[in-house]
């Protein structure tokens, strides 16, 4: 059950519960636990698939009002990899994202909604290389637990869909075949473990 729609035997007069109103407040995303992942479609014909290995972030919970919840990121862009040394010193590059210009990659959330069950929508501002769009992730909320150490985790799995030229990563090649090597939809795929703060 979700993480603002639990049943329980304990309902506050606000329709709230007791466990909802414990999961709110300051988280802070495990790097060791969490995946920030992307697909681009490859010559038409094949799905490549890579992450950022370094980032931070944090997210604010509001268990008795989800708008109230917020969610933070900064990425940076030189922990891209793909499985190819090649391809990553490519993506790096002025071809594709500058990261000597434009290092980090940053999402702000601006408003969030509970969708009903474990589905949530978050709504935000997406900088990359200098240029900030609104972008929108689905998440699910995969429960709530206190690991072997005492700490008090959530997690959240979450996709969306992006057009990278709306940002100006516009480089491409064609196919003799037809069609270009590289895909203008991304899709954006998250497995996210925070921490409460304590």
């Amino acid at each position: 059950m979700g993480i603002f729609g639990r049943k329980s035997d304990e309902t506050t007069a606000a329709g709230t519960t007791a466990d909802n109103a414990a999961l709110t407040g300051d988280y802070t995303i495990d790097p060791a636990h969490t995946t920030l992942g992307f697909v681009a479609r490859h010559a038409m014909v094949t799905n490549v698939k890579g992450s950022f290995q370094e980032f931070e972030g944090t997210l604010h919970l509001d268990g008795t009002d989800p708008s109230k919840s917020t969610a933070s990121l900064d990425i940076k862009m030189d922990s891209i990899t793909t499985g190819s040394p090649d391809r990553d010193g490519h993506l790096k590059s002025a071809d594709f994202f500058k990261i000597d210009e434009f290092p980090t990659m940053t999402f702000r959330s601006t408003s969030a909604e509970a969708l009903g069950d474990e589905d949530y929508r978050v709504t935000g501002d997406l900088t990359i290389l200098g240029v900030t769009k609104p972008v929108t992730i689905d998440l699910e909320f995969n429960g709530a637990a206190k690991d072997p150490f005492g700490n008090e985790r959530v997690g959240f799995e979450g996709k969306a869909e992006i057009k990278r030229s709306d940002w100006g990563v516009t480089w491409n090649a064609a196919l003799e075949t037809g069609g270009v090597l590289v895909s203008d939809k991304i899709k954006l795929n998250f497995d996210i473990s925070a921490i409460k703060n304590a």
